[in-house]
């Protein structure tokens, strides 16, 4: 380990990190512990000292204090990977590096930017003949410092420089590194962003299997934490299944009440999944369940209008009971599980249809069967049945969903049953069950053979003359409403 003090004449690193804060400290020591030299720098030296008296012993650091001296310690072609949080601290930091890096060199934002400020970078780095990477990274602390998920975008040419690095670092399943080279400009940060979106979802109906469990058949924290743990050792196994039992059994050391008892029902969000919401409706994607999951969470943080709604005591109808609707609790268990399975399928499938639809649109050539791959390990949505997910994209790439997969259409109708027995069972409790009930009305929708959009062409052309096509012919038609009502072809 040197310190900018004593930076050697010869550049040393292999690759450098700006900013000190844990994901960027965990991300150096994991390049360190692979071998490589790394560069530090961070605004504050001090936070830069802090992790070299604490992990300096871990591999090869080259602090410095200053950009110039980050810069200088770099190898050409220069690899600087900035951690520092989104927005205009990454762009400060950027301009920094641009300006003293040379052509040929590699700025790599690892951060969750959003992918249109990705493809803003990129193109103003290549026009000083800079590449520019925007990296999504999936793991949080504990995968930056022992394996991530990495879904680099930039220039295909970096992954020459870049790749050999990034596959070091990143996580491993069945010997195959959980990164690969996403696609141009923005790709690798749209794609991180659905990622998250995709999260939102699992982590929404999973709170909803645990609540219908709780306050339907009035089983206890630890009790649901055991069904969780079994459903982990099936089809559902999961990082997120598995930390939900983690959760779920820790005991409160001051009360000595179970912890989920003692936490605010008010969740947060940093923004990718309304991010994830709001590229879907401009690409016109339907993702409901994600949709649904943002909103939840809103909803849950509006403590104040929660609570006056609370108070002025709104009506429920005649709600039912368990022992009214005649439920069996070990069977429902089972139902809850099976809904679980399918309304996760049903995130998935939006997922990757949207981004299938920010493929095309931006022409960036995404396999989705890659990312399945690379999400296998590593990343919060790391599960069992991605492995299945890219299975189905290997034998058919250009599936028009995901559900539609022979072998996830097979499961579905294995699910079915129970999907609509616990939706229909949490409405007549009174419980909410967002995600669990929008995912199964997109898949109603989907297989419908007629859906209620007839009406509202009708009611859009009615109104403001904005015209509909017809099933039986050719052409696009409007009828005179207010006139003879004769139709008039275009």
């Amino acid at each position: 380990m040197t310190s900018s003090s004593d930076n050697p004449a010869t550049p040393q690193a292999e690759i450098g990190v700006v900013g000190m804060a844990v994901m960027g400290s965990n991300l150096a020591r994991n390049f360190a512990s692979k071998g490589h030299t790394v560069a530090l720098y961070n605004r504050s030296p001090q936070r830069t000292r802090d992790v070299i008296e604490q992990y300096g012993s871990e591999g090869n650091f080259i602090a410095s204090e200053t950009i110039e001296d980050f810069v200088a310690s770099l190898k050409r072609p220069r690899r600087a990977v900035i951690m520092v949080q989104a927005g205009a601290a990454t762009d400060a930091v950027i301009g920094q590096l641009a300006e003293q890096m040379e052509e040929g060199d590699i700025i790599i934002d690892g951060g969750n930017a959003l992918y249109t400020d990705t493809i803003r970078r990129e193109r103003e780095m290549s026009a000083r003949g800079l590449n520019f990477v925007g990296a999504g990274i999936s793991g949080g602390e504990e995968g930056a410092l022992n394996g991530p998920s990495i879904m680099p975008g930039g220039p295909a040419e970096t992954w020459d420089a870049l790749g050999p690095l990034l596959e070091d670092i990143s996580a491993k399943v069945d010997g195959e590194p959980c990164v690969t080279h996403i696609g141009p400009d923005g790709a690798g940060h749209f794609v991180k962003m659905v990622h998250n979106g995709i999260e939102y979802a699992d982590m929404q109906v999973i709170s909803e299997a645990y609540h219908l469990l709780r306050y339907a058949i009035g089983l206890e924290p630890e009790a649901i934490a055991d069904v969780f743990a079994e459903w982990n050792r099936g089809e559902l196994n999961s990082y997120l299944i598995e930390i939900t039992a983690e959760v779920l059994r820790q005991v409160d050391r001051r009360t000595g009440k179970p912890f989920i008892d003692i936490i605010m029902d008010s969740a947060g969000q940093k923004g990718t999944g309304r991010w994830t919401v709001k590229e879907a409706l401009d690409l016109g994607v339907p993702v409901t369940g994600i949709g649904e999951a943002v909103f939840a969470r809103a909803l849950s943080s509006a403590v104040a209008q929660r609570q006056a709604v609370h108070d002025n005591t709104l009506p429920a109808g005649q709600l039912a009971t368990c022992e009214t609707l005649g439920v069996d609790p070990q069977g429902f268990i089972e139902d809850v599980r099976r809904a679980l399975y399918a309304s996760k399928l049903v995130a998935y499938a939006q997922g990757f249809d949207e981004i299938n639809a920010g493929s095309q649109e931006h022409n960036w050539g995404i396999n989705p069967g890659d990312l399945a791959r690379i999400w296998r390990g590593g990343c919060i949505i790391r599960a069992k049945f991605l492995g299945r997910i890219t299975q189905a994209y290997e034998n058919n790439p250009s599936l028009p969903s995901l559900l539609v997969d022979p072998h996830f259409k097979s499961e579905l109708e294995n699910l079915m049953d129970s999907w609509r027995r616990v939706v229909a069972v949490a409405t007549q409790l009174g419980l909410p069950v967002p995600v669990f009930a929008s995912s199964l009305s997109y898949y109603d929708s989907l297989r419908a053979k007629r859906l209620p959009a007839a009406l509202i062409q009708g009611q859009r052309d009615f109104f403001g003359a904005h015209t509909y096509r017809r099933i039986d012919m050719e052409g696009t038609f409007h009828t005179s409403w207010s006139g003879d009502r004769e139709e008039i072809s275009y």
